[in-house]
């Protein structure tokens, strides 16, 4: 009984192939087989979550661990001369550089950061003038002043870092070269570049704002590009009565639409001897952050801690207080591009990294 009935079954599906219908799906069936088995169907795949791209394993698995250089990207790394190259990094490997200097760089996190493609970037900047004005519907319309404008070019820097690792660490299919390559870079940038945006002399590297020139005249009477500074009135400290009074006056004299957006900035040791100051009723003025990711603040105003500020002294500029995206552009090349060097320290293998940073 059961050999008739599936011998029975077997007839209809017969009948059924002969018809266009089933022989189509057939024919279509056979067609995504073979394109499965030669590989044009994974291609078409959406990449999961997490997943790196093929640009990513390449460059770690072919340049990084064994030197392979066929299908990179050259980039030119010294600006005398093109020749003088690397090759840049996959858009995974810079993104994770980018985001870790966001969150150790202090400065870099509160400034106007801006990505530029070549070295030519200018910034204009109008002062003076009224390029408008009130009338009457029907009334002439007056010339109004002239802006003047002002060309600010960022002082160009190229910064490196140089981390090395020994052929055995490459050659352990465990070791994690991607991530620790993205952490010794962005390490390295980080604690460069957060001095330098401090500090730094703009000779072959940014131009900190505590070195821009600075006077204690109000704003209509300091030149473009002068920064205004408050002193305490006692050398090398804060008034023995009343020391919070000077931290008002600072943020006061900051012109209203800057206050919008200004942060406190100042090293541990300096914040250490804020956070003790009080008002009359015994509150502190520093109030720590209840919420992770965002910073304490001090009179309603983000603290940024940034260690390469200066120690509360004589004639030292220990707190800055403004809105550094009005005032703080980093320009910075679009990319990170890297020069694996095998030779000069054997049996280490140096991986010379760098970006070009403006500050």
């Amino acid at each position: 009984m059961l050999e008739v009935k599936a011998d029975a079954l077997e007839q209809s599906f017969e009948q059924f192939e002969d018809e266009d219908g089933i022989a189509g799906l057939k024919a279509e069936l056979e067609l995504l087989k073979s394109k499965i088995a030669s590989g044009a169907i994974a291609a078409q795949r959406p990449a999961l979550d997490g997943v790196k791209s093929v640009e990513a394993s390449s460059f770690v698995d072919q340049y990084l661990r064994r030197g392979i250089e066929s299908g990179l990207e050259t980039k030119a790394i010294g600006s005398s001369s093109d020749a003088i190259g690397g090759y840049a990094v996959p858009e995974e490997i810079d993104r994770v550089i980018d985001e870790t200097l966001v969150a150790i760089s202090p400065i870099r996190s509160i400034a106007n950061v801006v990505k530029v493609g070549s070295a030519g970037y200018r910034k204009l900047i109008t002062s003076g003038g009224t390029p408008s004005g009130w009338v009457a519907y029907e009334a002439a319309r007056p010339q109004t002043n002239t802006p003047t404008f002002t060309e600010v070019v960022p002082a160009a820097g190229e910064l490196y870092a140089n981390p090395a690792a020994s052929q055995q660490m490459l050659d352990d299919a465990m070791f994690d070269v991607e991530a620790w390559l993205a952490n010794e870079i962005a390490t390295e940038f980080a604690r460069a570049e957060g001095k330098a945006f401090v500090s730094g002399t703009g000779v072959a590297q940014p131009l900190g704002f505590l070195t821009s020139p600075n006077a204690a005249s109000v704003d209509s009477a300091r030149p473009m590009g002068t920064l205004q500074f408050i002193g305490t009135g006692s050398p090398g400290a804060f008034p023995a009565s009343n020391p919070a009074d000077k931290l008002i006056d600072l943020v006061q004299t900051l012109r209203s639409p800057y206050r919008q957006g200004a942060v406190f900035v100042m090293n541990s040791s300096t914040a250490a001897a804020v956070r003790k100051f009080k008002t009359a009723d015994g509150a502190f003025m520093f109030q720590p952050s209840l919420v992770a990711g965002q910073p304490a603040t001090l009179l309603g105003y983000a603290l940024i801690e940034a260690e390469d500020m200066p120690d509360i002294a004589a004639n030292s500029l220990s707190i800055a207080f403004g809105n550094f995206k009005a005032g703080y552009v980093i320009a910075e090349r679009n990319s990170t591009a890297i020069l694996r060097d095998p030779y000069s320290n054997k049996p280490y293998v140096h991986f010379y990294a760098t970006p070009d940073i403006r500050g």
